[in-house]
């Protein structure tokens, strides 16, 4: 157990109760939030911060629930919410997921650039992750596939995908398997939900066999 009581078990290991839905389910899909010694809610993205914790769906439409007084009634008490909260959760979700994947990057299991994407799905290499930017290419998007077993996420933009891979911009980018990828995928998993993207449902994101 880690200080405050927070367990270090792997999070897909972990089942906490959402306060929005009532529903449990396992913390790899939560957002934790813990009350201050103010009395303010602070999100805790990484699950370090100590004191009882309160999970809420990661989902823009269940936090945006969970300002409106759920967090008051979880935690017993009056507590305040701070201006522009969910936005605040939006933010760390997404820089904690560009870091995980400039990390993939830097092990050297990750590529970007069509080509080597491209190249990656053909080839030998076991792809995990296929990103390709929202404001891409549709037309571009649509000409790579995501293969059997991995996962699709369109949920960053070629900025985002630019910083997390040391350039200007990225519009395709890909993650071979390994520990790193998988928690890219729990964050991803995360960041669209927070953004409202159905990212498994468009043309580019569709599982399609190479050619």
């Amino acid at each position: 157990m880690s200080r405050g009581g927070h367990s270090k078990a792997k999070s897909d290991d972990v089942e906490r109760k959402c306060i929005v839905t009532g529903e449990v389910a396992p913390t790899a899909g939560l957002i934790r939030f813990v009350v201050g010694p103010d009395d303010r809610v602070y999100p805790d993205i990484l699950g370090k911060l100590p004191g009882r914790g309160m999970y809420v769906t990661a989902n823009r439409a269940m936090l945006e629930a969970a300002t409106k007084g759920q967090f008051s009634r979880s935690a017993k008490q009056a507590v305040s919410i701070p201006d522009g909260l969910v936005d605040e959760v939006e933010r760390q979700v997404a820089r904690h997921a560009l870091d995980l994947i400039a990390l993939t990057r830097k092990s050297g299991r990750a590529v970007c650039g069509f080509e080597k994407v491209k190249g990656w799905l053909a080839g030998s290499e076991n792809v995990r992750v296929l990103l390709q930017a929202s404001d891409g290419s549709e037309r571009g998007k649509a000409k790579l596939w995501t293969p059997e077993g991995a996962r699709y996420f369109g949920c960053f933009t070629s900025e985002e995908l630019g910083l997390a891979f040391g350039r200007g911009s990225v519009i395709h980018g890909a993650l071979s398997t390994g520990k790193l990828s998988n928690r890219v995928v729990e964050e991803a998993t995360k960041l669209r939900g927070l953004r409202e993207i159905d990212g498994d449902n468009v043309s580019a994101g569709k599982d399609k066999e190479a050619k």
